[in-house]
């Protein structure tokens, strides 16, 4: 039960009998299901806010301890009374909205050491069996809250990006987020001599390969990083690698393909 240790210590001054232990515990299950303490007793107090510590006073009457507590998306507001009778505290927990009730009864011998109120270490025993009555006698009865605050819903619905961003079935994109592709080096750059080899869309100058297609016309560069529309998607080709092409790239491209031309001569057998 991470967290309660710190409550505890916390705590530790007004903690005198074993029910107050046990209440610790039980509050710190509420806080770890999404709720937090506005205050002791049944009605508001002046100045009251969501608080994952205890309220002061809230071990004032020990057999009877009354709390409130807020869901963190403000939708349910609970009162917590946990009632002593004999040596069991019965918990009568009400969700003042829907004014559902949940009922849980806990034997405080089966989960406080009360010769051990001074070591955290000790005082607590059958954690998991504490917790697992609180959650499906309390949480799963009244309903847990919602894992996220209503204004973080309402912005993944105005942000596309950020709902495509969740889906665990999407195939996240090779370039990071943020980042750009590298761009190709300047065509009169003297070191380019030879670069078109090395870029299979003709985006550089200098290559060794005459393309008649190409050959005096500036070519707009191609960044196979970024996709090619109806062929291949974004990230389909990490930045900077080298990629031959398949196909046609667009259907303005006019004449042969230089690759599907026969060499001159190959039915010559002299040649």
């Amino acid at each position: 039960m991470a967290g309660l240790e710190a409550l505890y210590a916390w705590a530790r001054a007004a903690v005198s009998r074993p029910q107050d232990a046990l209440l610790c515990a039980v509050h710190w299950e509420l806080v770890r299901n999404g709720y937090r303490c506005l205050g002791a007793g049944d009605q508001p107090g002046p100045d009251e806010r969501k608080s994952e510590l205890l309220p002061a006073g809230w071990e004032a009457n020990k057999e009877v301890y009354t709390l409130r507590y807020k869901s963190t998306d403000d939708a349910r507001e609970l009162l917590l009374k946990a009632i002593m009778v004999e040596d069991s505290m019965i918990l009568n927990v009400m969700d003042r909205s829907s004014q559902k009730v949940a009922d849980v009864t806990l034997a405080v011998a089966d989960y406080i050491n009360p010769e051990h109120l001074d070591d955290f270490h000790k005082v607590y025993k059958n954690t998991e069996e504490l917790r697992t009555r609180i959650a499906s006698g309390i949480i799963a009865s009244l309903g847990a809250p919602a894992e996220k605050p209503k204004k973080e819903l309402e912005a993944e619905k105005k942000d596309p990006d950020l709902l495509r961003d969740s889906d665990p079935l999407r195939v996240p994109p090779r370039q990071p987020a943020g980042t750009r592709a590298p761009s190709w080096p300047s065509p009169v750059n003297p070191f380019a001599v030879g670069g078109e080899d090395l870029d299979p869309f003709g985006g550089r100058r200098g290559g060794m390969i005459v393309d008649p297609l190409r050959s005096g016309f500036a070519q707009p560069g191609i960044d196979p990083s970024s996709g090619i529309p109806g062929r291949l998607p974004p990230g389909a080709v990490p930045p900077g690698a080298r990629f031959d092409p398949f196909g046609p790239l667009g259907a303005g491209r006019s004449g042969p393909d230089p690759d599907h031309l026969p060499p001159p001569g190959y039915d010559d057998m002299f040649m």
